[in-house]
C-alpha cells in the first residue's frame, strides 16, 4: 500500500504501520493517530487551491488517510453550513455566535465524517465486516457506510436508544443487538464479536480514523472564517472523538502555513450533570477520568461513562485554556428549543452547547468579544420521542 500517512500511539509515541486494519497501540493500548508529511503537503498545496474542489470532507485530501488511486466510501459528507444567529449572540452578550449545522450531513450527524473514514480505511484493509458499540448516532452512520461499501454490520445498542436511529440502521441492513444497560456494556458484547468473527471494531478511538473524518470540522471552520478561527468552541462531549480531532486540526493548520501560529480557539467540553466523567476530572486536575457510576441523560450522545481517549480530551481543554461545564436535562432541553426558535433543528446534545454557553459566560470563561461557535451534532428529527 503506498501512502502518504503514517501511525503513532498517542501516548507512548510508538510509530504504527497503517498497513491492513490497525486498532489500538499494541504496546500500551492507547488511540493510534495518523501523521502527515505537513513540510512536503505545504509546499504543494495552498489554500487557494480548494477552491475548485467539491464541499464535502474529502476536499482536504491530502491530510486525509487516503492512498495513492483509492477513492473514499462517500455519501457527501461534511461542507456543512456554519450559521451566524446575531439576535441570540446580542443576548448571550458575546461579540459573535455561530453555530456548526452536523445535523445536515447524509445521516443527519456528524457520525457520518468519522464513519466515512473509518470504513474507508477498513474496506482497504480486507476488513470482512463491522462491529460497534453505540449510544445512537455511530450505529446510524456505519449502518450506511457499511451499506454503501457492501460489508455487513452489527451493532449493539442501549435498548432506550431513540427508536428512530434503531430504525435508521435497520433501514441500512444492519444486524441490531439491543441491550439492557450502557453503551460501555455494549463495547463489551462488540469486542466479544469482533474476536469470534474477525469483523473489525470500529468503537471510538479503538480504531485510528474517525478522528481523521471528525478533524474536517476544525479544517472546515477555518476555512469558512477565511483561514481564522473563533475564540471559543462548544462541544458536547461523550466519547470525544471531535474534539480531540479538531484539537489536531488546528495543529495540523498550523503547521500547513494556513492560519497563524497561536491562534488557536480555547475549547470547552459540556457533559450532561447526569454523565459528566470529564468535567469531574478537570475540576480535579486529573490526567484521566474515573467511570460514571449510573449515568442517566436523555441525551444519548452524551451517556458516555468513560471515554478511551480521556487524556487526549483533557489536554486538549487545558492546553486551550478551555473549561468543562455540565448542565442538566432540563437546561439542555430549554437550550434546544431556544436554538430551533432560531431557525437551527437542535438535537439534545446541540441543546447542551448553548445551555453551557450561558454558564461560561456567567463564570465569565467567554466575554463580550468572544466568536464563539457552537455545535448541533445531530438533527432533532431522531429524537422525536
Amino acid at each position: 500500500m503506498n501512502v502518504d500517512f503514517g501511525l503513532v500511539c498517542s501516548s507512548c509515541g510508538k510509530p504504527v504501520s497503517p498497513a491492513g486494519t490497525p486498532s489500538v497501540c499494541e504496546d500500551c493500548g492507547k488511540p493510534l493517530l495518523a501523521t502527515y508529511p505537513l513540510e512536503d503537503i505545504s509546499k504543494k498545496v495552498k489554500p487557494a487551491d480548494l477552491a475548485t474542489r467539491p464541499w464535502t470532507m474529502w476536499r482536504y485530501t491530502e491530510i486525509m488517510p487516503l492512498g495513492e488511486g483509492e477513492s473514499p466510501i462517500t455519501l457527501g459528507e461534511g461542507g456543512t453550513p456554519l450559521l451566524a444567529i446575531p439576535k441570540l449572540a446580542k443576548k448571550m452578550g458575546v461579540g459573535e455566535l455561530l453555530v456548526k449545522e452536523e445535523g445536515l450531513n447524509p445521516t443527519a450527524s456528524f457520525k457520518a465524517r468519522g464513519m466515512s473514514a473509518a470504513v474507508t480505511r477498513a474496506v482497504a484493509g480486507g476488513a470482512p465486516g463491522f462491529v460497534a458499540p453505540s449510544a445512537g448516532n455511530a450505529a446510524g452512520a456505519l449502518a450506511a457506510y457499511g451499506a454503501r461499501a457492501g460489508v455487513p454490520v452489527r451493532v449493539y445498542m442501549p435498548k432506550d436508544t431513540p427508536p428512530a436511529i434503531v430504525a435508521e440502521c435497520r433501514t441500512f441492513g444492519a444486524d441490531v443487538i439491543l441491550m439492557d444497560g450502557v453503551i460501555t456494556d455494549c463495547g463489551v458484547k462488540a469486542r466479544a464479536f469482533s474476536k469470534e468473527t474477525g469483523y473489525f471494531d470500529v468503537s471510538t478511538l479503538r480504531e485510528p480514523y474517525r478522528i481523521e473524518g471528525k478533524k474536517t470540522m476544525g479544517y472546515e471552520i477555518a476555512e469558512q472564517l477565511g483561514w481564522t478561527l473563533p475564540d471559543a468552541i462548544i462541544y458536547p462531549t461523550g466519547g470525544g472523538t471531535g474534539i480531540i480531532g479538531m484539537w489536531k486540526a488546528f495543529a495540523e493548520l498550523e503547521a500547513l502555513g494556513w492560519i497563524q501560529p497561536g491562534a488557536r480557539p480555547r475549547m470547552f467540553v459540556v457533559q450532561s450533570a447526569g454523565c459528566a466523567p470529564m468535567v469531574r476530572a478537570w475540576a480535579a486536575g486529573a490526567d484521566s477520568a474515573e467511570m460514571w457510576q449510573s449515568p442517566e441523560t436523555v441525551a444519548s450522545g452524551l451517556r458516555v461513562p468513560a471515554a478511551l481517549g480521556d487524556f487526549l480530551i483533557l489536554n486538549s481543554v487545558r492546553e486551550s485554556g478551555g473549561a468543562a461545564v455540565a448542565v442538566s436535562d432540563s437546561e439542555l432541553l430549554r437550550a434546544a428549543s431556544e436554538l430551533r426558535h432560531h431557525g437551527v433543528a437542535a438535537c439534545p446534545e446541540g441543546g447542551a452547547t448553548l445551555a453551557a454557553l450561558y454558564a461560561l459566560v456567567d463564570q465569565r470563561h467567554i466575554g463580550p468579544e468572544d466568536r464563539v461557535v457552537l455545535f448541533n451534532t445531530g438533527a432533532w428529527l431522531k429524537y422525536l420521542d
